[in-house]
């Protein structure tokens, strides 16, 4: 795979749709505190730290949900980390185009250390962790122990983090991660995504033992009335 080249024009286009940051005061970004709520309330028994968050199929809006996600527990006054766990479609960059390190799979590779893979947004309390340099191997590295020991590194640093996966349906890596993340949820398109990718897309996330907390029901065009989290 060959690494993208970014579009200064789409950056744009992709950060303007951080409507969390942008109007915080809008029915948008009062939906997304509202999913957050769920979030917390997911569990009595164990603070949620860490939530991957991934879809059946490309193309469902689940980096910019990811990406508003993580602004919202950042408004919290959480230390919150969005890391971009899609090391074959890189997508967290876009949205915050100034976050350059060599990331994940630097992190991965042993070539930098977290403090100088993480990278610190103009959002206060808000940090992304780019995918970096898109390897040749992303299931492997993604289950290997070092990838273990990254993620207590950052579990110990953090009160929020935020996984933003590939596609369930499409490669193994959200299972990867699912296996020792606090929570998965699986985010569906409105007239994208079919009731059985669905269905198999959650039994895909139940194999590897992944705790489901629930399902988070969007459309990309971003209309008020077609956001919804709903339990698992």
């Amino acid at each position: 795979m060959k690494n993208f080249k970014r579009n200064k024009k789409e950056d744009v286009q992709e950060s303007s749709k951080l409507i969390t940051n942008l109007d915080p005061r809008s029915p948008y970004a009062e939906l997304f505190r509202g999913i957050r709520t769920s979030i917390e309330y997911s569990s009595v028994d164990q603070a949620l730290k860490s939530i991957l968050i991934t879809s059946s199929e490309p193309n469902s809006g689940k980096s910019i949900t990811c990406a508003n996600l993580a602004v919202v527990f950042a408004q919290q006054n959480k230390k919150t980390l969005l890391v971009d766990a899609d090391m074959r479609k890189p997508t967290v960059k876009k949205i915050f185009p100034k976050a350059s390190s060599k990331g994940l799979s630097g992190l991965l590779a042993n070539k930098v250390k977290v403090e100088e893979a993480v990278c610190k947004t103009e959002i206060e309390n808000l940090y992304v962790l780019p995918a970096g340099v898109i390897p040749p191997n992303p299931a492997e590295l993604l289950g290997s122990n070092r990838m273990k020991q990254i993620y207590e590194e950052l579990y110990a640093e953090f009160d929020q983090i935020i996984f933003d996966t590939p596609p369930i349906q499409l490669v193994v890596d959200a299972q990867l991660l699912g296996n020792f993340v606090d929570g998965s949820i699986l985010l569906v398109r409105r007239d994208h995504t079919t009731k059985e990718a669905s269905k198999k897309a959650l039994e895909k996330l139940q194999s590897a033992r992944a705790n489901v907390l629930g399902s988070i029901f969007n459309d990309t065009k971003m209309k008020a009335s077609d956001y919804y989290y709903g339990e698992g």
